[in-house]
């Protein structure tokens, strides 16, 4: 989708902003600069992320040397960088590390402007942070763990600061709500999503514990920490969990910068057991080697296609091997037509559906014929493939979306199936002539 929306030009890439993805906006306008810099290229496309995802493991270490002394910022950036979610989008191509690391380095910013308390440091907390949002508006969440470390006296200079954020974020706002349509397809969260939430919570909550152990009185500094990390793990994605109770919102991705929430706190507890006896060291040296080694089959399962939701190269493929030049080709999920923007090359056959192509409508997937026609266009063939969404994928359900299902099931039956990661293609054919 990157690729697909950011290599238009601009002033095509600027009216589909204006009625489709503006969220996205700031950052397709980056790779765009990028891709004209240096091409169209997959390699272009995730380096961003690679280099935004080592900056923020850099500002992650950074905040715990400057808390929590040299030790416990180096295994708060180790612990940050084996995490599975930020080995996962520090190789997609998409806006989230560059988010996490505008957060964690705003995170930064803050701590030195809480002991400085000077304009250029709240400025350049502010810029960062605001920037953060422009690229993805959710990063705003942020605030309200910052919130916590903030010493009363310097209250309303974070409020200030803070009200410049969401002044400047306020126009992105209400564009996205224009748009609110296209989170159209997220689902409700899940139990085993809650669940997962709770158990790392259980985690960061037995970090906290060690992390304090051991000394009553502990340095302001390292309590500050405590406070921050916990804050930066639980705030945002809790109060997005909550948000999501009223209407689906809810992504890990879209709070992946809590991560460094709890890399802070993994570290600091790291930092504090390390202090003990030799025995009790080599046994926390063991069990981290031992955890590490646990999440190498994640880690390489990350680098392979397979674990994309979404693999659209594969799809192309598998549609240029199945779709004959006389067949039609249905969507049941206009997502699915996503992977004309990563394989320009069409299948053969013709995408009975389309009005217009995504680049001439200025959107993502193109736009649709009416109804009618469309069975028209479907009962003048002989044979249909289908492409849908995996089962447990919301299932889209307009007049489009009927037309397409009823005509199939009426006219048509089912010669053969073949699941493709994230999608399922479908043959049809008329009864008799499978």
């Amino acid at each position: 989708m990157t690729i697909g929306l950011a290599s238009r030009d601009l002033p095509d890439l600027w009216q589909t902003l204006g009625h489709i993805d503006a969220v996205h906006g700031l950052y397709y306008l980056l790779m765009h600069g990028l891709f004209d810099i240096f091409g169209t290229d997959v390699v272009v496309l995730r380096l961003p992320s690679v280099l935004a995802a080592a900056a923020a493991a850099g500002g992650v270490a950074m905040i715990g040397l400057h808390l929590a002394g040299p030790r416990a910022g180096l295994c708060a950036g180790i612990v940050f960088v084996v995490l599975p979610g930020v080995q996962r989008y520090a190789q997609e191509g998409r806006s989230y590390a560059l988010v996490c690391a505008l957060v964690v380095w705003a995170t930064y910013a803050l701590v030195r402007a809480v002991e400085r308390d000077r304009r250029g440091v709240w400025a350049a907390y502010t810029a960062l942070l605001l920037t953060a949002c422009l690229v993805h508006e959710f990063a705003v969440l942020a605030l309200a763990a910052h919130a916590l470390v903030v010493p009363r006296a310097m209250r309303r200079t974070f409020v200030a600061a803070a009200v410049g954020v969401i002044v400047g974020l306020a126009p992105l706002v209400l564009v996205s709500m224009r748009e609110s349509t296209q989170v159209g397809w997220l689902d409700a969260t899940k139990p085993d999503e809650y669940a997962h939430f709770a158990l790392m919570v259980g985690v960061a909550l037995a970090a906290v514990w060690i992390a304090l152990a051991g000394r009553r009185s502990r340095p302001a500094c390292e309590r500050r920490l405590v406070v921050l990390g916990l804050g930066l793990f639980l705030m945002p994605t809790g109060l997005l969990m909550l948000l999501a109770l009223a209407k689906p919102l809810y992504l890990e991705r879209y709070v992946l910068y809590g991560a460094a929430g709890l890399a802070l706190l993994l570290g600091a507890a790291f930092d504090q057991v390390l202090r003990r006896g030799r025995r009790i060291r080599a046994g926390v040296v063991v069990a981290a080697v031992a955890a590490f080694a646990a999440l190498v089959p994640t880690a390489l399962n990350l680098r392979t296609p397979a674990s994309r939701s979404d693999d659209m190269t594969a799809l192309a493929a598998v549609l240029r091997e199945t779709v004959l030049p006389d067949d039609g080709v249905v969507y049941l999920s206009v997502k699915r037509r996503a992977w004309e923007l990563a394989e320009p090359r069409p299948a053969p056959g013709m995408d009975l559906a389309r009005a217009r192509s995504p680049l001439t409508s200025h959107s993502l997937y193109g736009t649709e014929v009416a109804p009618d026609e469309l069975r028209a266009r479907m009962l003048a063939r002989h044979r249909i493939i289908a492409v849908a969404s995996p089962s447990g994928v919301t299932v889209e359900d307009s007049a489009m979306a009927r037309v397409k299902r009823d005509t199939l099931a009426d006219h048509f039956e089912a010669c053969g199936k073949r699941t493709v990661d994230g999608s399922v293609i479908t043959v049809y054919a008329r009864p008799g002539r499978c």
